[in-house]
This record gives C-alpha cells, structure tokens and sequence, in this order.
C-alpha cells in the first residue's frame, strides 16, 4: 500500500488524485515547515495521513535538519502504542512522510473541561502511555513533548504515542547523557528542564503526571512548574489539599501523584516501580449506568468502567472511593491540536508552547473532518453512498459542531453577533470561513475557526481550533454555542457523509 503511495508523491498538492486509486483529501493543518493532507483510498476507505514538509524554508532553516532527526528516530520505533511510520520520500524541496492515521482522534478530545473523564477510561490510558513511554526509554529516546495532544487513539481506542519533534537519543551503547534545551509544552514540562541539564527518563515522568491530572481533573494544575508560579508552589509546600484540580482527586490518585510530581528527578518514582504502583493495577467499580452515543459519553450518576478497561484492570475485587467529580455529567467533546507560540522564557527562545506552532507528526483525527471523496463511475450513486457511509462514518462525528434552524447569512449575522458580545476578535475569508482570536486565562493568544456550510439540507457551524490551549478553546465553544442556544437545533445528532464528485472542499 504505502510503496504505490510513495512512488506517486506529487508536488502539487492540490490535484485531487494523489496517485491512482489514492485521494488528496482536506487539508489537516498547516505549520511552519508545511502542511498535513489525509490520502484515502477510494475502494477500501484505507486512511493514511501523509505529511508534507518544506525543507528549505528560509524563515526555518532547522527544518531540514530537524525533520531528519524525526525521520530516524520514528524508524527504529515499532510498539503498539507508538504511531506507526510507513516511509518517506523526498522530492526536490519536499519531504513527504507517511504516518498511521489514529481513527480514534486525539486522547484530548475525551476531556471534557474541568470535569476530564471516568476514572476506570483514564487508568486504561494512563496504563498505555506508560507501555509506550518504557518502550521508548528502552530504545534511548526521550519524546520530550508528551502531552494529551500528542497521544492518538487507534480504532480500538489504544494509544498511541506521537510528534516526535522534540525527541532525542539520550542513550546509545549504553551510556546515557545529560540534556540540555529547553523544550516541551510548559504545563507539561518538569521543573529541572526550565533551569539546569536534565535526565531525559524523570522529566518525560513528570509529563505522564500531568497528563493524569488532566485526564482525571480537566484542568492543568499550573501553568508552569517555576518559582513564579504560585499555583505550583502550593503543590511544593504542601499547601494544595483544598485547591483545585487536586480537591477533585481521589486518595489513592493524590498518593500517586505525590510520588510522580517530586520537583527534584532523582526523588521522582521511577517508571518500573510508578508500573507496580497499586494505583495502576486497582479494579475501580463504578456505580450507575453509561448511555453510550456516538464517539462520546454521558454519564449519568458514576459510570462503570467499560470492558476495555476491565480487559486492562487487574482481577482484584478493590474499590476505591471516588470524589464527587466523578459524578458529574461527563462528555467527550473532541478538539483539534493544541499549539501555541514560541515564547523566552529564562532568557532563552524555545518552541516551549510546540514546535513552530503545528504538531506535524499527528495526522489529525477522523473525527477531524467532513469528507468529500469521488464517486466511483463503474457503481450506482445508492451503492456508493452506502459504501462512503460505511467506510468513512468515522469521519464526521465531532462534537465541537451544531446544527442551526437559521440559514447562512441568517447564521453569520448571529454568529458575529454573539463574537462581538463575547469580545472576541474575528475577520472572515472569501470562503466563508471566519478565524477567532482572543487571549486566554495564560494570556496566550487563542485563535480557532468557524465554518458555516449546509449539510443534508441543514447549516452547520463547525469549529476548530488553530492555535493556543483546548481546553480554552472548549470553554469558549461553550460560551459562544450558549449565546446561539435559541437557534441551534436540540437533541441527538447524526453527521452526514458529504459527497462530490468534483473538488475536496
């Protein structure tokens, strides 16, 4: 599959027919090196996200360099719960790079803001990264960015590790050494990276330690670990017990934690024993009943855990008591990347926020997109409906979209509206898509975009963020949906399958 995919690379990345059999489909994002288009195979619905890189960008002259480094290091990896690299080929000023699509979108999109998820659904993660994060250090790579963005969930909702952007070799032959740049995303990044050398296995811990926290809290606990920030140094002190996000977490949680967010790495649990902690291998029963609905989940009362998290749990028949933020309504609410800005910070100027403003090395989410594919000529319009339906039904269902009563032009006086309310700034293009920018609770910029099309007869606001933090960028989706409450359309959706037999929209 992937040898006819390498072979047809093009430059011209807006012909519709990639190579034969193989469609361009919408651009999944654009960054500083270039930009990330999803390749579909049209007779079997295969799904490959296929990154496209400028190597010789004067305004990044490190791309080349840099993406190389990638390239070799997302070789040598080969784990179930790393994103799998297929190959690559380099045609004239273009690297193209060839990625597992991860159908089940990124692990972000499960947290829902201030409230994150079931408990039994983040042990289940939280079990997967740390498989993944082992194999890593075995291998002697450090990701250095982990972060619930750079973790992709296949199909079966297993993890899987990626943007390795960031990562480094931190030991070959044995010998491990000591790193040095300051890189990462700052609420994730441990204390030792902001301020000295640091060893690369304690510090992508810490970052496993956030990551739970946001998972089990839907909220970081700070926004960087620093002396500057008083957040985290009531955590330091000992001084957090009745703060938030930690006054949401359980006792056996709070006991994990306080051995995985040691400031000083030579104290911080080490990855075997943090594996053997009783945490990890707890049976956490639930109580209630779970109304599944498509790629999301209401809980009602306490969820029990799914059967993929039974699968993972040990056999014990141990409980654990639960606060109440478990108990509050939970909804997955998917969002695109999140990427900032590059920032100084002690002095020196590093992709701290991400790098260069894009994850290249995350094709996206299925949920991610409308897709549009060409009808096969040789069958019926019904067959083939039925066919993109049942191949690409994945595609569409994103939960940071709604459906309106009002038409178009109706939808875009109400939606500028409700933006001028908020005090958001906004500007729109000649195709009718409008970009929002504002400055969020970290005083970073924060900028997604509203596209208003018509679907299966209905207009549909879809959003999507473009740069700053999502959890942000949610409650802002919350905020401007409240302000349209009287003309979205209520209750249960189902998102069509766009078909045309033309252009990729």
């Amino acid at each position: 599959m992937m040898s006819a995919v390498q072979s047809g690379a093009s430059q011209n990345a807006g012909v519709r027919e990639f190579v034969e059999g193989w469609t361009l489909g919408q651009t999944l994002g654009e960054g500083a090196y270039g930009e990330v288009k999803l390749l579909i195979n049209r007779q079997s619905g295969e799904a490959v996200a296929m990154k496209m890189v400028h190597l010789r960008n004067p305004a990044h002259p490190d791309a080349e360099s840099s993406v190389k480094k990638e390239v070799c290091i997302q070789k040598i990896l080969q784990h179930p719960n790393i994103l799998k690299f297929f190959g690559k080929r380099t045609q004239g000023d273009m690297e193209y790079i060839f990625l597992e699509y991860a159908a089940g979108g990124e692990l972000f999109d499960r947290i829902e803001p201030d409230v994150g998820m079931p408990l039994p659904e983040a042990q289940r993660y939280f079990n997967q990264l740390l498989a993944g994060v082992e194999y890593l250090h075995m291998r002697g790579v450090a990701h250095r960015d982990l972060k619930p963005e750079n973790l992709l969930l296949d199909e079966h909702d297993n993890v899987k590790i990626s943007d390795f952007g960031m990562a480094t070799m931190f030991r070959m032959k044995g010998r491990e050494r000591l790193l040095d740049k300051k890189c990462g995303t700052l609420p994730y990044v441990a204390p030792e990276v902001l301020v000295k050398p640091y060893r690369a296995t304690p510090a992508d811990l810490w970052s496993c330690g956030i990551i739970l926290v946001t998972m089990l809290a839907g909220e970081l606990p700070w926004n960087q670990p620093s002396s500057g920030c008083a957040e985290y140094l009531c955590w330091k002190d000992n001084k957090y017990t009745t703060s938030t996000p930690w006054c949401k977490l359980d006792t056996l949680t709070l006991s994990l934690l306080r051995k995985i967010l040691v400031p000083n790495p030579a104290q911080r649990l080490t990855l075997d024993k943090l594996q053997d902690h009783k945490w990890c291998h707890t049976q956490f029963h639930l109580q209630g009943k779970l109304l599944w609905l498509p790629n999301s989940y209401f809980c009602f009362g306490l969820c029990r855990p799914s059967p993929r998290a039974k699968r993972l749990c040990s056999n014990q028949d141990i409980s654990t008591p639960l606060d109440d933020s478990t108990s509050r309504m939970c909804q997955s609410q998917p969002v695109p990347t999140l990427v900032h800005t590059e920032r100084e910070v002690h002095g020196v100027e590093e992709a701290i926020e991400a790098r260069h403003g894009f994850c290249f090395s995350q094709p996206t989410m299925l949920d991610d997109l409308i897709l549009c594919t060409q009808l096969n000529p040789t069958q019926s319009v019904g067959t083939q409906q039925q066919q993109s339906q049942n191949s690409f039904q994945r595609l569409v269902r994103r939960m940071t979209r709604f459906f309106v009563s009002t038409r178009c032009d109706e939808t875009l006086k109400r939606l500028s509206a409700a933006l001028e309310k908020l005090g958001y700034g906004w500007k729109s293009n000649d195709e009718g898509i409008i970009t929002i920018s504002t400055i969020d609770r970290r005083k970073v910029q924060l900028t997604f975009k509203a596209n208003i099309v018509e679907m299966d007869g209905k207009i549909l606001c879809d959003f999507r963020l473009s740069k700053g933090c999502g959890l942000e960028f949610k409650r802002r989706f919350i905020k401007i949906k409240q302000c349209l409450a009287d003309i979205v359309l209520k209750g249960p959706v189902t998102w069509p399958i766009a078909i045309a037999t033309n252009s990729v929209p």
